[in-house]
């Protein structure tokens, strides 16, 4: 991940002369610098993405999401990271809201691991309760969160359906992302979301930091933009607009409130932002992020959200004890990266 972050011009060490730049926190574990790692990391072995496939109601929108899920497989594979799929075959033992809450249960609830929780498919909302749509037997919002509520571990939902914005609130907790394909439950039209994320998630084109991997924050940004070209394109009105709440207070942040990876506008009554925890979470990571061991990439997520909550209070600090601060952070993290840095036994760094 890239941290957006001040640091002093050469020759001059003056707080208040300090210039803005980008520091490239995993630029350091270069390549040569380090014995290539295993396909995926311990992290990534650990990680489980269950892909829901809801019920079609016409062939045409089966074959899309079939085709979605399959996106999604891809990206497994390639990640290395462990995959099922529930709504795609036929002649199961139980129905597949059933199957849903028994996967669930049977997943470790503590751990570094991610949990993605993917649901492909149609919605709906009465006005009271948001229902993700099954072949027999919905899913609901309030259903989701019991089952989801003893979990400690990393998870992200990505509910891609309509009418789905009441996911956000019953779901939303500390060390999660959740993804909605709409604004609000109004909005009952087929959401086209799924298609661009799906599209997007390993996506090396949506990677808007360039730091060699597309974060889910990455791949929500650039579908939500391919979603408006695609209305824009067809000269028709837009009936779908994704949020992403990542820092657990329930609120979404549209994609329009982001300027790159950042969130720049703020919430009237002065809510925090989202993106910070969603831009931490890659299903293909990068050959950098990969040799990263697991416990220091959590202490380097860590690191992360803490820097950004301190530029958010740069002016109420002060700038003297706004860089102190920020000094310390930034020298843990580089200690995170430097046993990885180090040359292997043998072996010539280079240049």
């Amino acid at each position: 991940m890239s941290i957006f972050c001040e640091f002093p011009p050469a020759g001059g060490t003056r707080p208040g002369r300090w210039v803005r730049g980008t520091v490239l926190v995993a630029s350091i574990c270069c390549a040569g610098l380090a014995p290539r790692c295993p396909a995926a990391s311990e992290t990534a072995a650990n990680s489980t993405v269950l892909i829901v496939v809801g019920a079609a109601g016409e062939e045409e929108y089966g074959k899309h999401f079939a085709e979605w899920a399959a996106a999604w497989d891809g990206a497994c594979a390639r990640a290395g990271t462990s995959h099922r799929s529930i709504g795609l075959t036929t002649n199961q033992p139980a129905a597949d809201r059933e199957q849903l809450r028994e996967v669930l249960a049977n997943e470790p609830k503590e751990g570094g691991g991610e949990l993605w929780l993917v649901l492909l498919g149609h919605g709906t909302y009465d006005g009271k309760e948001a229902k993700f749509n099954l072949r027999g037997p919905d899913v609901s919002s309030a259903d989701l969160g019991e089952w989801l509520k003893p979990f400690r571990r990393p998870i992200a939902v990505i509910d891609a359906a309509s009418a789905s914005a009441p996911f956000i609130n019953k779901l939303s907790a500390t060390n999660r992302v959740i993804l909605a394909a709409t604004r609000s439950g109004a909005e009952i039209n087929y959401a086209r979301f799924g298609k661009f994320l799906s599209e997007g998630i390993a996506d090396p084109t949506a990677d808007l930091d360039k730091d060699g991997q597309t974060s889910l924050l990455e791949a929500f940004l650039t579908a939500s933009r391919r979603v408006a070209e695609y209305y824009a394109g067809e000269g028709r009105m837009v009936t779908e607009h994704a949020l992403l709440d990542d820092n657990g207070d329930g609120l979404g942040t549209p994609a329009d409130w982001f300027r790159g990876t950042r969130a720049v506008k703020a919430a009237r009554d002065g809510a925090p932002l989202d993106g910070f925890r969603a831009h931490q979470f890659h299903l293909v990571q990068s050959e950098a992020e990969r040799r990263l061991p697991p416990e220091a990439r959590a202490r380097r997520d860590e690191l992360e959200i803490s820097i950004a909550a301190l530029r958010s209070r740069k002016a109420q600090l002060g700038e003297d004890n706004y860089y102190q601060q920020l000094e310390i952070l930034l020298l843990e993290m580089a200690r995170l990266h430097e046993p990885v840095a180090k040359p292997a036994a043998g072996s010539t760094p280079s240049p």
